[in-house]
């Protein structure tokens, strides 16, 4: 508790300061500006709102993020997180039109003086990335990929985007031509891509840690077991953080894949998908009869490419 002077002293001046202002405020008011609250507390706020929405329904949890996006764009134009809700609503919305108008948005931020370059181009060279990477024409991947490529920054969230695009070009490089894999399973196989041709080959860059990759195990299986007799191969490069192989030998064992796996315990370092910039898993390429890596997003649509492959 304040002693009585110190108490008495802010009162005294307390008051000194409304007498002293007094006369200019009732000649003209002035109207302070409400100091927003802090970023990070509306946010955290918002975004709870938004998760339980998206987990209750997905459409209705879409409009939620754009409106909290919008809103927030509105209140914090500095800030980089609404400008990201609004990328994830363009990312998961089927509506197309949505989605291009969205992207269009976003792509030209630097047009808005209120939103920092540094935000506005951080946001643009994410939504670019997303584009590229989704583009069904190679030609145009290859483009967009290229001009992210010889981008200069030194923040390192763009210089990271930058890095995944040279990636995705080193792993473009690679379509067309034949696979250089050879190694040495965890059963004793010998593999050789090159020994290979003739038939057509899934390989498939997984782990047993990685959810998305074991729940597309009982597809593998049942895609290996429809087509194996007709000349379909899967060979399982292995990301594994087990320095010993036995832990892989008794999973593959029990889920039933008795396709040969590459394992040399070296998780993201594992030699063969860092020369091929793995950078991200499950990652299926199909290689074809003739030894050429033709698709490097096969878990789409698996069975049909395999057949459509095997009729070559």
């Amino acid at each position: 508790m304040k002693s009585l002077p110190y108490l008495f002293f802010g009162l005294l001046f307390g008051s000194f300061l409304c007498l002293y202002q007094a006369p200019a405020l009732a000649k003209s008011p002035v109207k302070t500006a409400e100091a927003k609250p802090p970023f990070q507390e509306v946010f955290k706020k918002l975004d709870a709102q938004v998760r339980l929405a998206l987990k209750k329904d997905r459409a209705e949890g879409l409009k939620e993020l754009e409106r909290v996006g919008r809103k927030l764009s509105k209140d914090y134009p500095e800030e980089f997180m609404p400008y990201a809700m609004l990328s994830a609503v363009a990312r998961m919305t089927s509506d197309q039109e949505k989605k291009d108008s969205l992207l269009k948005e976003l792509l030209n931020l630097d047009s808005n003086e209120k939103v920092p370059a540094e935000v506005a181009l951080l946001v643009s060279v994410q939504i670019k990335m997303y584009m590229a990477t989704t583009n069904p024409d190679n030609d145009k991947k290859l483009k967009a990929l290229n001009e992210l490529a010889a981008i200069s920054s030194d923040d390192p969230k763009i210089a990271r985007i930058v890095g995944q695009a040279k990636d995705q070009l080193k792993k473009m490089e690679a379509l067309g031509k034949p696979l250089d894999i050879k190694f040495t399973a965890i059963d004793g196989t010998e593999v050789d891509l090159s020994k290979m041709k003739g038939k057509v080959v899934l390989v498939d860059f997984w782990a047993t840690w990685c959810g998305p990759c074991v729940r597309e195990i009982p597809e593998l299986v049942k895609t290996y077991e429809k087509f194996h007799k007709k000349g379909f191969e899967i060979v399982g490069i292995a990301l594994e953080r087990e320095k010993e192989p036995a832990k892989l030998a008794s999973y593959v064992k029990n889920k039933n894949m008795p396709w040969p796996q590459y394992h040399d315990g070296l998780f993201w370092n594992n030699k063969i998908s860092k020369q091929f910039s793995i950078s991200s898993i499950p990652a299926m390429w199909l290689v074809d009869k003739k030894g050429n890596l033709v698709d490097q997003n096969a878990r789409a649509g698996l069975e049909q490419k395999v057949k459509k492959y095997l009729a070559q």
